[in-house]
């Protein structure tokens, strides 16, 4: 059978469309064509996926510290304080004296809108001690004198800073400070309570829960080694000490508006002292804070900085070190003006 084709030629001014077997359209030879468009839809709206919206509330969730402005913090800080937070373990933070440990806990009291119970820790410190203390001494006294309801041992129980974390119905930031001031079991011997945050009054059986667990903040200033099974319980943060950009930061929170050439003065004259070798005691930023408050109240000018160190003693504390600089000087040693004198480390 022979398939016969149709073929219609239909005469307009401009085109020819000739309508084929297959319905296609074609164009005259040198006529104009025209080409027909599909309409214009706009690209579609990008939404976040259920993923992505998850990822941004958890990195929210995460950084709960940003810092406070009183308190000026490095990155690294700042992500250790949110590790520790997030995964509800103590932040062991270590550093040089001076570098403001145990003024972080402050601070992250204040930034996350916490109470806060400090420990400070000496060297006659005891793990019980944090927990609770059994008065025996008042009961005794009351039984002798016929006061206070002796026969109510609970009376007499004072919960320690750890104790009263506890039994606190919201949660708190908990400072434990300086651990390594104590003995070499006492990190040991709160083990147990920071893990499971629960504690036994032994002369009552009573039994102290956290409500909530506590943001636990414990300083040491590397005096002695802690132990391996209580680190490994910690997140931990080394504070560096302040490079120079970050030491200009720091001051300009305690003396905002300070002249930026006596500034530079003072922090030449105070990282020179850092690098001096044959200093027992390097000056630390608490110092150099209290120092150019000394200077400002006596009305220090640039060139008597320049030329000199005033109020010495707000830097070095003991007198080898206050011996060995003047020994320096005796020996016809200057001091140092410019931040090219410090080497080129400190290329300002």
């Amino acid at each position: 059978m022979t398939l016969r084709v149709i073929t219609l030629i239909v005469k307009k001014p401009d085109f020819v469309r000739i309508f084929g077997v297959h319905g296609q359209f074609a164009a005259r030879p040198g006529a104009r064509q025209h080409v027909r468009r599909p309409p214009h839809t706009p690209p579609p709206a990008i939404q976040r996926t259920p993923s992505i919206m998850a990822e941004s509330s958890a990195a929210s969730e995460f950084n709960q510290f940003i810092g406070t402005d009183g308190y000026i913090v490095s990155p690294a800080l700042v992500e250790a304080v949110n590790c520790s937070v997030a995964l509800e373990r103590p932040l062991l933070i270590k550093g040089e004296p001076g570098t403001g440990k145990t003024l972080l806990a402050l601070h992250v009291s204040e930034g996350l809108g916490l109470p806060m119970e400090s420990w400070h820790i000496k060297s006659t410190s005891k793990a019980s001690e944090g927990l609770y203390v059994y008065d025996t001494l008042q009961r005794l006294n009351d039984a002798r004198f016929g006061e206070g309801n002796v026969a109510n041992v609970r009376d007499y129980i004072k919960l320690g800073p750890l104790g009263r974390v506890f039994k606190a119905p919201n949660r708190h930031v908990l400072l434990i400070d300086e651990i390594d001031k104590a003995d070499l079991e006492f990190p040991n011997d709160i083990l147990r309570e920071l893990d499971e945050m629960r504690f036994t009054v032994m002369e009552t059986s009573d039994e102290v829960v956290a409500q909530e667990r506590p943001v636990v903040i414990i300083t040491s200033n590397n005096e002695k080694e802690l132990p391996d099974a209580f680190l490994r319980r910690c997140v931990f943060h080394f504070i560096e000490f302040p490079d120079v950009p970050l030491m200009r930061r720091i001051v300009d929170v305690h003396h905002p508006n300070l002249e930026a050439t006596l500034l530079d003065q003072v922090l030449i004259k105070f990282y020179w002292l850092r690098g001096q070798t044959e200093l027992r005691k390097k000056p630390s930023t608490s110092e150099l804070i209290d120092w150019i408050a000394a200077l400002r109240r006596a009305g220090m000018s640039v060139q008597q900085v320049e030329e000199h160190i005033p109020f010495l003693g707000s830097l070095l504390k003991n007198e080898q070190d206050t011996d060995s600089l003047q020994s320096y000087a005796d020996q016809g040693g200057t001091l140092p003006s410019e931040w090219s004198a410090l080497g080129p480390k400190y290329n300002q």
